[in-house]
Parts: C-alpha cells; structure tokens; sequence
C-alpha cells in the first residue's frame, strides 16, 4: 500500500475531474483528432482501474465512473482536484502491472507517453507540484525498419480487384491513390469531392491534428478516380450495393455512405489472401513502399517529409534504412557472386 486507502479513494475522484479537463484541453485547444483523445481515455482509465482494481481492492459498487472521452467534464467538489497521492512508486508499481499483463512493450511505451502528458497538464494547472514520471523512464524501443514492397509484388496485388465490378473499381482507385501520394488511411477515407483537384493533379488532405496539406497525385490515379466518381453505379441500386447516400465523400461502401478505415483494412487483407504474397501487408504497407520508392528514386527526405505529413524529420529518415536494405538485398539476388561470398 502506498499511502492511507481512504486517501486514494478520495483523490481518485480528482483523477476523474482533471481527466476531463484533459481531454476537452486537446480537445477544444490542441485539436486532437478523436482517435487520440479516445486513446487518451483509455490510458486515463487503465491507470484508474489499477489504482481501484490492484491497489484497493474496491468492489464494483465502489469504483468511480468510467472516463469516457466523448463526454463533457464533470463538476466535482474542489476539495477532489489533488493527484499529489500518486506518486513515483505508484507508477512504478504500475509499469510492473503492465509487464505481468504481457502488454507489448510498443504499447507500454505509448500509455506511458499519454500520462506523461496528462500529469505535464495536471502540473502546468499547478494542482500537483511535480510530475511523478519526472524520474521514470520508458522502456526503450527497437526501431522497426518498416516492411516495403518491390514494384513487381504492388502489380500482383493492384491485380486482384475484380475492376469489372463498382466495388472492384473502388478498391483498385483506392490502391492507386496510396501509392499514388503515401496517404494515412484516415486521410484517406476523409477525402470528399472537393479535395480532389483533377486538373491540377492534387489532393487536400487532413493529417494528424486535422493538419491541412497539399500533397501531388500521379495522373493515373486520378484517372481511376476520376473515373469511379464517374462510374455507372454509383447511383443505382443493385445487388452487390446501395447508390450514393453521402453526395461529399469521394469512397463509398456498399450502403452507399461513406468507407471507414476498418473496411479499407478488411478489403486489404482479402486482397492479400488472393494474391498470395506473404508477410501482413496492409495499407500502411504502402505508404512505406512509396516513401522507399521515392528515396530509391532521388526525392530528397525533406520532401518526402512534407508529402507524408511527418512532424519530424527523424521520422522520415527511417526510410534510408528501408532503401539500404533493399538494394542490399537486390544486390545479393543478382550478383553472380554474392552467394559465394566471393
């Protein structure tokens, strides 16, 4: 136990409070897509349920409500708005929580991020005077060298849409337009019609932080777009789909309302199956190959950089080692010599 039981409980209910203090501050000033703040929550009431569930031993009559990030912040006595109780042994206690839980290391290391954050805000509103991960530190990540394709392995999966069909034609517009421009599948199914700009071959799109940018689109996707905005069905009614519902979005599922990421997500992995590559190849997937095409082809990182929406420069630099790999590995399928060692 870290300090008197009672104690806790009753500052459990400022953990309540300045959670959604939090949320609605990224909400409302930060602009945080609603993607972040729900995993906002999440960490916010992983750390709660240890504290009630591990800590306490708290009944479920006793245990407080749960944060939800969607709603508005709840008026609680002032006397609650104290977090001083956890503390740098708490959260160690909670690290060590999380490791007997199995929780991957790359997801310790994000929820550990998020109430780092959180309790940096808490100290900025002074109602703790020092951040108990001050002298925490987080476990260290392998960088994973992101998994790309070759060109010829792109064309045997862009190959298995059944184009002959609307839905078919979707999807392989859809593949072009990744590799088209290194689109996140959230920009991607955001798109409406007015971001698409035919003659000038671009496209806007709203990254992270519903950050605005302008990125370039090959004159072949464009077309596939083009024409699939265009196609026949997409005001008919038939039996493989609904017509148009949503007159803004450019990708339509099969009701005729706007794609969500979860279905271009279960799309990709039925392409995958039927073409046989192996590995989990997924939208993202894309987005690195065309990031590594571009470096292997002489665009220079900073640009790569403005392309792909990345705050830091040292994201992108990934990619020099995506590149190395591949023309090493390039270089020892075709040397006549390589295989010996010679």
């Amino acid at each position: 136990m870290f300090v008197d039981e009672i104690d806790i409980f009753w500052h459990l209910t400022g953990v309540i409070f300045e959670a959604y203090q939090f949320l609605d501050h990224f909400r409302a000033i930060k602009n945080a897509s609603k993607h972040t703040i729900r995993n906002y929550a999440i960490d916010l009431n992983d750390l709660k349920n240890f504290i009630e569930v591990d800590v306490l031993k708290l009944s479920d009559e006793e245990r407080l409500p749960k944060i939800y990030h969607d709603q508005k912040q709840l008026l609680l006595e002032e006397g609650a708005l104290k977090l001083k109780i956890i503390n740098r042994l708490t959260i160690r206690n909670y690290i060590a929580h999380l490791k007997n839980r199995e929780i991957k290391k790359r997801s310790v290391v994000r929820r550990l991020s998020s109430l780092r954050t959180f309790f940096n805000f808490c100290k900025s509103k002074n109602w703790i005077d020092k951040n108990p991960f001050d002298e925490i530190e987080s476990p260290k990540l392998d960088k994973r060298i992101p998994y790309s394709l070759d060109y010829a392995q792109i064309q045997k999966l862009f190959d298995q849409p059944d184009t002959s069909t609307y839905l078919g034609y979707r999807d392989r517009a859809i593949m072009e337009l990744f590799y088209s421009s290194g689109l996140r599948v959230s920009e991607l199914v955001a798109l409406d019609r007015k971001d698409f700009d035919q003659e000038n071959l671009l496209m806007r799109l709203f990254g992270k932080g519903n950050k605005e940018r302008i990125v370039p689109i090959t004159k072949n996707a464009a077309d596939w777009i083009a024409s699939y905005l265009d196609h026949g069905e997409r005001h008919l009614d038939t039996d493989g789909h609904l017509g148009q519902q949503d007159s803004n979005a450019i990708f339509l599922n099969r009701l005729g309302t706007r794609l969500t990421a979860r279905s271009v997500d279960r799309k990709f992995d039925k392409y995958l199956l039927l073409s046989g590559l192996e590995g989990k190849i997924t939208p993202h997937t894309i987005r690195h190959t065309i990031a590594t095409h571009w470096l292997e082809n002489g665009m220079d990182l900073k640009t790569i950089q403005t392309l792909l929406g990345h705050t830091s420069l040292a994201t992108t630099t990934i990619y020099t080692q995506v590149s190395t790999k591949l023309k090493k590995s390039v270089y020892e399928r075709s040397h006549p010599l390589a295989e010996r060692g010679s």
